[in-house]
């Protein structure tokens, strides 16, 4: 009988529905994971189904059916599943799904809209990795001259030391002090909607995640979550029409 090979602990944890793989090695670091009743040491590895793994004390030995949901993120939470300074986590708001899941990328505090759960560490990975250039649409209140960072946003703009420019950048509403901007990217980089409109001129008042992929908020009301289709997980992971 052939034997599951040796792994790294942290990818048995995301493969096994834990958690993410960055947070696996957090919880490996905080000594709340065992190997054989022993406590575990990051970059260890362990065959699962013949080492006994368990984590806060309860034995990882079943593989947890696939649970894939969106949440509509409000503001004032954080993207962690943990939080040493007590600060409010969206893991609080999934609270009632019927499995343990993790946040898939993040949004920042101030951040509303689209996020993605799961216990899948395979899918996590496929629509995180920046190479995958999903495409995010998102909605920006901002106060400035938006017509000009409009024709601005049309072009490749630096940051981080990085070229990046926006797949579509409409002008939604004009207000009083600047107006509503749709912005959709691919790269994904750390707070970039922020730093473009920066670059642009523009001071970000409010920001919401509309859409990832094909896959679209739609009605989801503030702090409410929903199982995804079967159609909207193949379409994340990119096995519909090769997309």
């Amino acid at each position: 009988m052939m034997r599951n090979k040796s792994e790294r602990l942290q990818k048995i944890m995301s493969a096994h529905g834990v958690t993410s793989r960055r947070e696996a090695e957090k919880m490996i670091l905080q000594g709340r994971v065992t190997i054989n009743g022993v406590q575990a040491t990051l970059g260890q590895s362990a065959q699962f189904g013949l080492d006994e793994i368990s984590v806060d004390g309860a034995i990882l030995n079943n593989v947890n059916k696939p649970v894939y949901l969106m949440l509509n993120k409000p503001r004032g939470y954080i993207t962690t599943v943990s939080d040493d300074r007590g600060r409010k986590t969206v893991m609080s708001l999934v609270q009632d799904v019927n499995t343990r899941v993790y946040p898939v990328g993040r949004l920042d505090i101030n951040t509303d809209g689209l996020l993605l759960f799961t216990n899948d560490g395979e899918f996590a990975n496929t629509v995180a990795h920046p190479s995958n250039n999903k495409l995010k649409t998102y909605e920006v209140r901002v106060r400035g001259d938006v017509h000009e960072a409009v024709r601005l946003m049309r072009f490749p703009i630096e940051i981080d030391g990085c070229n990046v420019q926006a797949k579509e950048a409409i002008l939604s509403n004009v207000t009083v002090d600047g107006g509503v901007l749709i912005i959709t990217v691919s790269e994904g980089r750390n707070r970039q909607i922020h730093k473009m409109c920066a670059t642009c001129g523009l001071f970000v008042k409010t920001l919401k995640r509309l859409s990832i992929g094909t896959l679209k908020l739609g009605s989801l009301k503030s702090g409410q979550w929903r199982y995804l289709t079967a159609e909207e997980v193949a379409s994340l992971q990119g096995t519909i029409h090769g997309k």
